[in-house]
């Protein structure tokens, strides 16, 4: 009785996730969408992280083509995120079939000042798309902080890291660093499950 539930259960997860994207096939090929092209100037706006109505959907030059941004008509408010700059934020009236193009150009936050003594949190993250959020504050996304030669430096002390990416599970881990110790986190973010990982950290 049991396995018969969840089978139940499996199917009608399975029919429910083909309707919502037939639906939402159906919506793009009716029509019923309007596309948001945003543009960058430069590598600081390309690699900034873009949030639609408070929801974290990508950095802004990988939302092309196939992760173009179509919204439903209506009033949306548009957020580009990116370490060490003020938030870029507009508010669109999105109409169907209609593509609008919105400039965006990142002013620099002269709040922020760099610490003179570091400690360097390495990345070996996927999917690299991910963002990276250091005590609450977006830092960038993985792709651009890991790979030979980059990393992530930070205020030596106790430091929440999340990296979030919807669709899936949100991974978070505190480390507590040294002056110039280094640590690595080590993860894959899983799709729509927990996320597991390590922080490894060492003295030099």
């Amino acid at each position: 009785m049991q396995n018969s539930r969840k089978a139940s259960l499996a199917a009608f997860l399975i029919l429910l996730t083909s309707s919502l994207l037939f639906v939402a096939s159906a919506l793009a090929e009716n029509g019923v969408l309007g596309e948001v092209d945003l543009v960058g100037a430069s590598r600081v706006e390309k690699n900034a992280g873009v949030w639609i109505d408070g929801q974290y959907v990508g950095y802004l030059k990988e939302l092309k083509g196939s992760k173009k941004i179509l919204l439903l008509p209506g009033e949306h408010r548009i957020t580009v995120r990116q370490g060490g700059y003020l938030d870029f934020e507009q508010t669109v009236m999105v109409r169907a079939r209609d593509t609008q193009t919105i400039p965006v150009k990142m002013a620099k936050d002269t709040r922020v000042q760099l610490p003179k003594v570091t400690a360097e949190i390495k990345l070996e993250v996927t999917p690299t798309r991910a963002a990276v959020f250091v005590d609450g504050v977006f830092i960038g996304h993985v792709g651009e902080l890991r790979g030979v030669g980059k990393a992530l430096l930070v205020t030596p002390g106790k430091r929440k890291v999340t990296i979030s990416l919807p669709g899936y599970q949100t991974f978070e881990t505190d480390i507590d660093l040294m002056a110039n110790q280094k640590a690595t986190i080590k993860t894959d973010l899983v799709n729509g499950g927990p996320a597991e990982g390590v922080a490894l950290t060492n003295s030099n």
